[in-house]
């Protein structure tokens, strides 16, 4: 009776470890710190040192922030969860040398194209070499707020600053606020849903694209919404409207610099407030449809429209 007794204690302790062991290892809230290990439980007192160490560490739905100031290296996302840069403790950064900063891809999980990601003042560098800073190709909702993404050239003009490249489900969505995308040999943003009956939904607001093959490409069963946001010496296109592109929302936005200011494929193009200037052409007609109202100013392009007319402006209600 003794040694059933030992044994049953004995059981009991082992049970109450393992429980805490397994909470340990999927926690609301970690984080990480410059001078963590990856072996730790990830807690505030014991700080991992990549988010792909924390991200095992964290349950769905959960949080993982920065301690300080430091490289946490990439990471593939396949659940919903935030990673928060954290400025009020430093700045997070990840370097994507020969690889893709932010991967998010729930294609594998049982529930593919559900989870929702938010990425959160977050420097992501790709050293020139990186293929994209955030690789959309699996989930239902991305949000990057105030980020920078730079430097990612190392697949030519298919590195992106953020690439959505859906290929199944429909009512995906990509939100970019406060961020700065720059220095890319490819697109600062490019969208599609190649998927029959796919679409994507994509905000801009209040962010700058610079220094990039194309600002903005609205690729295939893509809408963009834009606002209050700057396209600055991007080399072919400021902004674009694609093949298969479900049109674009221009309000209060800048587009200066480019060869081509507005470049029209497809879809359905409105433009309200917002200022073309210093462009090769102001804006390219190759297709799609231009929907202008009185507020725009237009000029200074070498060609203020190629390809086509500017319409008549729409009288603001």
């Amino acid at each position: 009776m003794k040694t059933l007794s030992t044994s049953l204690k004995a059981l009991t302790c082992a049970l109450f470890i393992l429980a805490l062991s397994s909470l340990a290892h999927a926690q609301t809230r970690t984080w990480v710190s410059g001078v963590g290990d990856d072996l730790n439980p990830c807690s505030r007192t014991a700080p991992c040192k990549t988010f792909a160490g924390a991200i095992s560490k964290t349950s769905a739905n959960g949080e993982i922030d920065c301690l300080d100031p430091g490289g946490f290296g990439t990471v593939t996302i396949t659940k919903s969860i935030t990673i928060d840069g954290t400025t009020g403790a430093g700045f997070g950064s990840i370097l994507a040398a020969g690889t893709n900063g932010v991967n998010v891809n729930d294609s594998a999980s049982g529930s593919p194209n559900t989870i929702l990601v938010s990425l959160r003042n977050l420097s992501i560098q790709g050293a020139a070499t990186g293929f994209n800073g955030v690789n959309f190709t699996s989930g239902k909702t991305v949000h990057i707020e105030g980020c920078i993404i730079a430097n990612f050239r190392g697949n030519g003009t298919s590195s992106h600053g953020v690439s959505v490249n859906l290929t199944a489900g429909t009512g995906q969505r990509l939100y970019v606020d406060n961020t700065i995308i720059r220095d890319g040999s490819g697109d600062g943003i490019n969208a599609k849903n190649t998927a029959v009956g796919g679409n994507v939904a994509v905000l801009v607001e209040d962010s700058k694209v610079l220094q990039c093959n194309k600002g903005i490409t609205s690729g295939t069963a893509s809408k963009f919404v834009i606002n209050r946001s700057s396209f600055r010496g991007n080399t072919v296109t400021a902004v674009g409207a694609d093949t298969g592109s479900a049109g674009i929302e221009l309000e209060g936005c800048l587009l200066q610099g480019s060869s081509n200011g507005l470049g029209l494929v497809a879809g359905t193009t409105r433009i309200s407030n917002c200022r073309i200037t210093n462009n090769t052409n102001g804006v390219a007609f190759a297709g799609g449809t231009l929907v202008t109202y009185g507020d725009n100013k237009l000029d200074g392009n070498t060609n203020e429209a190629t390809g086509g007319v500017i319409p008549p402006a729409i009288p603001r209600k």
